[in-house]
């Protein structure tokens, strides 16, 4: 479902993009070439900050935001979406928030005021807030990441872990083909 904010802002989806029926967009969001975004899916783009201003939602091409994922804005701050990248079912992402390229987030992850940079892995059921994951980070299932202090102990992603967001990316962008041809039959 697609809604128009209280500001008058309505979401633009590129013609390539799938949007599940049940997922809902609203507001100033913008939906790149080639996105999936899976079912009950709700990105949200309505605060406003003190000038009565806000930065839009992002998710870059060939992205896919799965089943049940959250993606919101505070006081008008942006989420940005990097292109390949994976927010895989049920995580949130609360803006000001920046994901890089070729990112995947885990399941049940919740991201929060941070940036987490190109290459990037965090796993199930972690948080990430109040920081900048630099690019190439790995960051391991039920991780707690509050500072930059707390990134001393984190490892670079070894290649078994990007080819598996890699493979998570392509499975995701195959879907997109698949839904949008069988898109009227039910």
């Amino acid at each position: 479902m697609i809604r128009r904010n209280p500001n008058g802002d309505v979401p633009v989806v590129h013609e390539s993009a799938f949007v599940d029926p049940t997922a809902i967009l609203c507001g100033k969001v913008v939906v790149e070439e080639n996105v999936f975004i899976g079912p009950y899916a709700v990105i949200r783009a309505d605060e406003v900050d003190e000038h009565g201003e806000m930065e839009p939602i992002v998710i870059g091409a060939d992205s896919n935001i799965q089943d049940g994922v959250v993606i919101h804005c505070k006081a008008g701050g942006g989420v940005y979406i990097g292109r390949g990248s994976s927010i895989a079912h049920r995580s949130i992402v609360h803006g000001p928030c920046t994901v890089g390229d070729n990112v995947f987030i885990g399941f049940n992850s919740v991201l929060f005021n941070c940036a987490v940079g190109d290459g990037s892995v965090v796993r199930h059921n972690s948080v990430v807030e109040g920081c900048n994951v630099p690019p190439g980070f790995y960051i391991p299932s039920t991780s707690d990441v509050h500072s930059d202090a707390d990134l001393a102990t984190i490892q670079p992603v070894t290649a078994d872990q990007a080819g598996f967001s890699e493979s998570v990316a392509q499975a995701n962008n195959e879907l997109v083909k698949g839904y949008k041809r069988i898109r009227n039959e039910f």
